[in-house]
């Protein structure tokens, strides 16, 4: 239901227009006064103003300038008994949605709110269209330590140039934020940006993907496909994870890169490309090379610059502004006060492992934004930072009570040796006496089974 406020010092007019108004279903309220007025415009959210021109202690278009300066969206309808074609000129120079002459005719009011309130929800609808798409385009690289301020001072340095960058990082780090300020910021910019992911398509179809085909190359080609590498012409292409490629992409995109030419999968065409590369992994790849996983030729095509980007817990000062930036963001995302993070629950955040990165801090950002009241505690962090009720690393450490595996040949040894334990700690239990040797481990054995066996069980139950 629209909630619409009028302004005017003349009670048979403002009784009107509530009558009317609220006989269409609109919430209506009224005061006699510019100033009253207002101030419930700073308090309360109006879809719709109706306001006089002509009124004591402050004129209508002094409110008009001053209302939509509280709220610049705000549709304002001026009425006047004197009304002139310069008057509405005016009123329309100011901000005023449209102009209605006293005593107001039914139809066009009706007409008129309605056409201002559609306004209204168009407006709101454009600023979430606005910002959703202000989603997409590349966020701020967020951080003041030294290895991100390294980082962008690098990424001004190199974007310009035409030299190929490989990122490397940890899963969850931001190679791809650095990937796309080094686009954003190169002369491709106006080019386009595509990234392929090396890792999720199969080694059968990356020569496809990155190159291209021609029908009938093989079974599944009913139709010509432009690759990768022809869609990124004139702009960067982003090969992520490319530690995980196949060989025999590897020494295609080693020629793409001498020679600026791709031939498509079953084609016998050369087809001039002018892309610049980007290069992304979390391996170590000069470990992969020893391994004969990865071409060193490409490697070193690939790493003219090379960009480091440290894992989270090697840049923990910049968690309270990450962690800030985030909770602002999921907050309007989820249309709710933006929620305040204490101090305790900082240096709580910061003590985590966060082995998943940047990634990993957002979720638990939005996790404790859901579960928690209006502000974030520290208590809050260590309760709902894990669905388990902790981030904190689990003990992995096995708890053997001084068991030394190495005493065991294989698992059927241990299993004995398991075996005669259970069955004396059965025996102290029920004081019976605890034999020492092994022949009378064997004779203890099979009295508790005996005993086991009178309520029904079976061996090995």
């Amino acid at each position: 239901m629209a909630k619409i406020l009028i302004i005017d010092d003349e009670r048979a007019i403002r009784n009107t227009l509530r009558e009317i108004l609220e006989y269409e279903d609109f919430e209506i309220e009224d005061v006699d006064n510019g100033v009253d007025g207002l101030d419930l415009i700073k308090r309360k959210n109006y879809d719709l103003v109706l306001c006089d021109i002509k009124m004591n202690r402050m004129d209508g278009m002094e409110v008009l300038s001053a209302g939509l300066e509280i709220r610049p969206d705000l549709p304002f309808i001026m009425i006047s008994g004197h009304g002139t074609v310069e008057t509405a000129v005016e009123a329309s120079k100011k901000g005023a949605f449209d102009f209605i002459s006293k005593p107001p005719d039914l139809n066009r009011l009706l007409i008129t709110v309605r056409n201002a309130l559609d306004r209204g929800s168009l407006v709101t609808e454009t600023k979430v269209l606005k910002q959703k798409v202000s989603k997409t385009k590349t966020r701020e690289i967020l951080g003041e330590s030294p290895s991100i301020s390294k980082i962008k001072e690098t990424i001004e340095r190199v974007a310009p140039t035409e030299a190929r960058v490989l990122v490397t990082g940890a899963n969850g780090s931001g190679k791809e934020l650095v990937a796309r300020w080094l686009h954003e910021k190169s002369n491709r910019a106006q080019g386009p940006m595509v990234e392929v992911n090396c890792a999720a398509i199969p080694s059968e179809l990356i020569e496809s993907e990155l190159f291209g085909h021609e029908k009938g190359s093989f079974t599944s080609a009913v139709k010509q496909r432009i690759g990768k590498f022809e869609q990124a012409n004139g702009g960067t292409l982003f090969l992520d994870e490319i530690g995980d490629m196949s060989a025999s992409a590897q020494a295609k995109v080693l020629r793409a890169l001498q020679e600026s030419k791709i031939t498509r999968v079953g084609g016998e065409k050369e087809i001039d490309v002018n892309v610049r590369v980007v290069a992304a992994t979390n391996k170590d790849l000069l470990k992969e090379i020893e391994a004969s996983n990865f071409r060193m030729d490409l490697y070193h095509r690939l790493n003219v610059i090379h960009i480091h980007v440290p894992p989270l817990a090697e840049r923990k000062s910049d968690i309270p502004l990450l962690s800030e930036t985030f909770c602002e963001e999921i907050c309007n995302d989820y249309g709710m006060p933006v929620k305040k993070i204490s101090a305790g629950a900082y240096e709580a955040l910061k003590n985590l492992p966060w082995t998943g990165n940047i990634r990993e801090l957002r979720n638990v950002i939005e996790r404790l934004i859901i579960l928690s009241d209006k502000t974030i505690t520290e208590d809050d962090v260590k309760a709902f930072s894990n669905p388990s009720g902790s981030i904190y690393a689990p003990d992995t450490t096995h708890k053997s009570s001084g068991i030394n595996f190495d005493e065991f040949a294989n698992f059927q040894d241990y299993k004995d040796y398991a075996e005669k334990e259970y069955i004396k700690f059965k025996l102290e239990k029920n004081n019976w006496n605890v034999s020492k040797t092994a022949e009378d481990i064997d004779i203890q054995r099979s009295h508790l089974y005996s005993k086991i066996e009178k309520f029904g069980l079976k061996r090995g139950d």
